[in-house]
């Protein structure tokens, strides 16, 4: 199975040196999880254990680990994982419940105000996703079931025509 953790477009180095962590690595694997990807942005990483392919380090021990910073689109990956694990960036966030992929979210609390704490804590206890902390993070994985969550609903366009004529007074 695949793991993909992201940070976006932020830089969040806590997030991606603790996905890289032993306890974290140990946890995903105990999961099943033999293929981790991450996409670390800006952030920095200790890349000493890891040999570097281009714009791509990987290493290979137990499973393969693969570390990038950037790509013009995340879809891809989104897609092939079986596990995201990401900052709370609403755009991260509705990109992967809508393909109803298990999702844990880790807020950065560097940020200046807590909007992604907000919509982390909203949408887990709504059941759509896994709101975790760093610290928290390996007992996050170890606990996750995915069959537990709640499918988030698909885009309804003429929902949406409707909340904005209402609000505009159109209808």
């Amino acid at each position: 199975m695949h793991a993909f953790v992201t940070v976006g477009s932020t830089r969040f180095d806590t997030l991606v040196q603790t996905a890289l962590s032993d306890v974290v690595l140990d946890a995903l694997r105990a999961k099943g999880y033999s293929r981790i990807v991450v996409q670390c942005g800006n952030s920095d990483f200790d890349c000493h254990a890891f040999k570097q392919a281009g714009d791509t380090w990987v290493r290979r021990d137990e499973g393969e680990v693969e570390v990038w910073r950037f790509k013009p689109s995340l879809q891809e990956e989104y897609e092939q994982a079986d596990l995201v694990i990401s900052h709370a960036g609403s755009g991260t966030i509705l990109d992967v419940l809508r393909l109803r992929k298990p999702l844990i979210v880790i807020p950065n609390e560097t940020l200046l105000d807590n909007h992604q704490e907000e919509l982390a804590s909203s949408l887990a206890d709504l059941g759509h996703l896994r709101a975790s902390t760093i610290s928290g993070l390996p007992e996050a994985i170890e606990t996750l079931n995915p069959s537990n969550f709640v499918p988030f609903p698909q885009f309804n366009g003429s929902r949406f025509r409707e909340m904005l004529d209402d609000e505009m007074g159109f209808a």
